[in-house]
């Protein structure tokens, strides 16, 4: 049989993380990288000249160049930008959080449905080899502690950061929940196969109108608690868990892709150094739903499980605010 057509994949907002979406589909293998959008002209020239594809001046001239379009804009343009595209026929990657509100979250699931079309959000630490070794790893956890923590002012040589010397432009669109916390919220509810109980919350602004500092306890029905602690305020980032769960402990490095694990035998007390390959998370995430468009198969991370996410962190953000804090 002969090959398949390639896939053609665009991206809307090439700004700092949606410039490595083009890169990415220009190399995925069966992918052609269709085109591009972007509110500044100027931008997105310049990535789509780097990578030989067109520039598209509206969303709904790339849908219909398209088979699959990554969301990379703003948080609160998910929904606008969203909609013509599943209308155009395109399955859609959306970048976490989903969305800022439920309501639009709403609207993206009623489309996605009507025109049958695969969504897959971009809770990209799902695809850290890390996440691997828990998910295989990880039986009726019973404590989780997290720390993600993240400078105001990035550092120019972290891949994940933005540009030299200027605030993260992510204080402008989201709190840190919905920025930072909601990556742990999502990878805890992939471990934690139970409902939630009871969510006690606290968090502030310090230097920025968002909410800068958060600590989310979640209390599950199978007794799991996991303590969630983000931060943007942070001299360096940090990606760590700690994790307890019958006979055995485990403390992850999500970042350095490393950590160790020491669990009860009938020997006793054994440790053990966990190390596992690092590759690009954003790669597996991309060739994950290029995969899902050509099998059918629900993506790993869907808008059911995007939505939820979401509406925990809305969550906690209610409750932080309604505190007063």
């Amino acid at each position: 049989m002969p090959d398949p057509a390639p896939l053609r994949a665009g991206v809307a907002g090439v700004g700092y993380l949606g410039q490595h979406h083009a890169r990415l589909y220009a190399e995925i293998p069966g992918v052609t990288l269709a085109g591009v959008f972007d509110t500044n002209p100027a931008r997105a020239a310049e990535i789509a000249a780097k990578h030989g594809c067109p520039v598209f001046t509206s969303v709904e001239a790339l849908g219909k160049a398209c088979d699959l379009v990554s969301v990379v804009v703003p948080t609160d343009r998910h929904c606008e930008v969203s909609l013509p595209l599943l209308a155009a026929g395109c399955h859609l990657l959306i970048e976490k959080p989903l969305c800022a509100t439920l309501a639009d979250a709403e609207k993206i699931l009623v489309a996605a449905q009507a025109a049958k079309r695969l969504v897959q959000v971009g809770h990209i630490e799902h695809f850290n080899p890390v996440m691997d070794f828990l998910e295989q790893n990880v039986s009726q956890p019973r404590f989780i502690r997290t720390e993600r923590l993240a400078p105001l002012i990035p550092d120019p040589n972290d891949p994940d950061n933005a540009t030299e010397g200027h605030v993260n432009p992510r204080v402008k669109e989201v709190d840190v929940v919905l920025d930072l916390m909601i990556h742990d919220i999502g990878l805890v509810l992939k471990l934690v196969h139970a409902p939630i109980k009871r969510i006690d919350a606290a968090g502030s602004s310090v230097l920025t109108p968002h909410m800068d500092i958060a600590n989310a306890r979640l209390v599950f029905e199978d007794g799991c608690v996991a303590d969630l602690n983000v931060s943007r305020l942070s001299k360096k980032r940090a990606r760590e868990w700690r994790l307890f769960q019958r006979a055995g402990y485990m403390s992850v490095d999500f970042d350095q892709c490393a950590g160790h694990y020491i669990h009860l035998t009938p020997a006793g007390l054994m440790r053990k150094d966990i190390t596992v390959q690092k590759v690009e998370p954003l790669k597996r995430e991309l060739t994950a739903i290029v995969e899902s468009v050509r099998t059918g198969q629900t993506p790993k991370i869907d808008l059911l499980f995007g939505k939820k996410a979401l509406e925990i962190a809305l969550t906690i953000t209610g409750q932080i605010r309604a505190s007063g804090l």
